[in-house]
């Protein structure tokens, strides 16, 4: 699943292709993919709505449309969004197509077909999307270590598991909740409410850090975006722990090891990340 600098990328080379473009015609084989509202009432609501422009809300897409409508993405497992000339041929498991006013189309793909729009209007409550329900974005100000520390302190749940947690910070996943881990020199299986204030001081500088590492090295050419088809490769070189099993630790060369953590797979160094 793309997790926020994967989706901040997207939201990047997709708008200035968007800004300013009214959706003329949508296209939609499967609409079992809009969940809200009845995928006939969205084609009738988008239909002539000009794209202001875009946003990300953790790992959400936001379409800004005039008169305050959002059209909400979200790509879960494989989904991607392009723009494409209307003329390229149409790839298997295309399933919206929003046909723009200067002979292009934004296409959203999900080979799996867990991906989900929503359209939200103008002064409607948002409770169908999951967006209320979302923590604090990474980069704001009340992501600091005493929000930290007050919302994980007091779980016995491992760290990496509550980095996980949508509801508490948005937008991280596996990947940089191993990255985040590594940089912080914590065992991603230590119980959080084990951490010190200066563990959860650490975490608060850090967790911004490697996600602006993540955001710049998976910075991509409208070009070279279309060219992967809406696709990304996670810049191996940049992470030091995700998917590095028996590697050596770019800091002790102790070989990394891997645990299953609450399903996921997590990457450390036993040396460097201690067991609290």
């Amino acid at each position: 699943m793309p997790e926020l600098p994967e989706v901040e990328t997207v939201k990047r080379v997709l708008e200035p292709q968007l800004s300013g473009r009214v959706i003329t015609k949508v296209v939609c084989p499967r609409p079992e993919i809009i969940a809200h509202p009845h995928a006939e009432v969205f084609f009738k609501k988008v239909t002539g709505a000009k794209i202001t422009g875009m946003g990300r809300r953790g790992k959400f897409i936001l379409i800004n449309l005039e008169q305050g409508a959002t059209i909400i993405v979200h790509l879960r497992m494989t989904g991607q969004l392009v723009v494409t000339p209307a003329t390229q041929v149409e790839r298997k498991h295309t399933h919206i197509i929003f046909q723009l006013d200067n002979q292009e189309e934004l296409r959203f793909i999900d080979p799996r077909r867990f991906g989900r729009l929503w359209l939200q209007e103008a002064g409607e409550e948002d409770n169908f999307s999951g967006i209320s329900k979302l923590g604090p974005e990474p980069f704001a100000k009340q992501c600091n270590a005493a929000y930290l520390a007050q919302s994980m302190g007091h779980r016995q749940k491992a760290i990496k598991e509550c980095l996980l947690d949508q509801s508490i910070i948005a937008g991280i996943g596996n990947i940089y909740a191993d990255e985040i881990l590594f940089a912080a020199q914590i065992c991603p299986t230590t119980p959080a409410a084990s951490l010190t204030k200066k563990d959860w001081q650490n975490l608060a500088r850090i967790i911004p850090k490697i996600l602006k590492i993540g955001i710049e090295a998976d910075y991509m050419t409208k070009e070279e975006y279309l060219a992967a088809e809406g696709k990304w490769q996670h810049k191996m070189p940049v992470l030091k722990a995700y998917g590095h099993e028996h590697d050596p630790c770019p800091r002790c060369q102790t070989p990394l090891v891997r645990v299953v953590i609450a399903g996921r797979s997590s990457c450390y160094c036993p040396q460097c990340q201690h067991q609290k």
